[in-house]
């Protein structure tokens, strides 16, 4: 079972860790996730691997509480083991060498440009990560971005913090030639309604875009059938063939859909986890 070397708690909802895991750092690749399973008998998730670090054997991701299973991830501490990691899954991201790569980070969804920025600023790319929140406190990893970017972005919608508004209209002024200037690729990580936004801004201009998606998932690799998503009017398993797409040609009317599907049992599962955990703090 992978250990926990190190948590940190990025957002009240939001927290990094640290894991030993040696075989997955090995050969994981920007883009790519892994499976976790944190007690016998529960539900595998996905998480998009944050960074990596082939030396010293540790993997990192960041996980937000949205469920039972996350909850129960984030309340895990350094030390702790967890049952399941499994991976790298999925396919790495591919983008052409030398280029201006603008990466677009929604909320949690920042976490996965880390590794992405850094390989392809590595390369001799140039970097703009354009992350935001709702609020200044919200912004994860802005800091460690900065180190691994030409560029960094920061947008939260009450201004409390770098540009005021939504990252697709400082994606817009950008592409216009404001600041670092128009980007030849674009990839965005986040919620969906933001990634579907972000694919709209660049339709026009007709800049190639990435949305990385994350639909229902039970196995991660491709046998179950269950994280299908529309592309090209063909669907797609987002675990084998993505989970990065064409932004351009991703159906996300149902993709937004069939993520909607179990929202009655992930509350019911929620709130008998909040009930246990009072009964046990009595």
């Amino acid at each position: 079972m992978p250990r926990i070397i190190e948590t940190r708690r990025l957002t009240p909802v939001t927290k990094l860790f640290r894991i030993d895991a040696p075989l997955i750092a090995s050969s994981a690749q920007p883009g790519q996730f892994v499976m976790l399973r944190v007690r016998e008998g529960g539900e595998r998730i996905p998480i998009t691997i944050a960074d990596f670090d082939r030396a010293t054997g540790t993997l990192t991701i960041v996980v937000q509480e949205v469920g039972a299973t996350t909850k129960r991830v984030c309340a895990l501490e350094a030390g702790d083991d967890i049952l399941d990691v499994a991976g790298p899954l999925g396919s790495p991201i591919e983008i052409p060498p030398g280029g201006h790569v603008c990466g677009v980070g929604g909320g949690f969804g920042s976490a996965a440009l880390l590794c992405l920025m850094h390989q392809l600023t590595g390369r001799g790319d140039r970097t703009t990560a354009i992350l935001g929140a709702r609020t200044k406190d919200l912004v994860i990893l802005a800091d460690e971005l900065r180190g691994v970017c030409t560029n960094v972005e920061v947008c939260t919608d009450d201004g409390s913090a770098g540009f005021k508004g939504f990252v697709t209209q400082r994606l817009a002024q950008l592409i216009d030639g404001d600041g670092p200037g128009r980007p030849d690729h674009v990839v965005a990580i986040g919620p969906m309604a933001m990634m579907r936004a972000v694919a709209e801004t660049t339709r026009g201009p007709q800049i190639r875009t990435l949305v990385s998606m994350d639909p229902l998932m039970v196995d991660g690799t491709g046998m179950c059938g269950g994280c299908r998503v529309t592309v090209g009017g063909k669907a797609q398993f987002a675990c084998v063939e993505g989970p990065c797409f064409d932004a351009h040609q991703v159906d996300f009317d149902v993709a937004m859909r069939r993520n909607k599907a179990y929202v009655r049992e992930e509350k019911m599962a929620l709130d008998r986890l909040t009930c246990m955990e009072a009964r046990e703090s009595r």
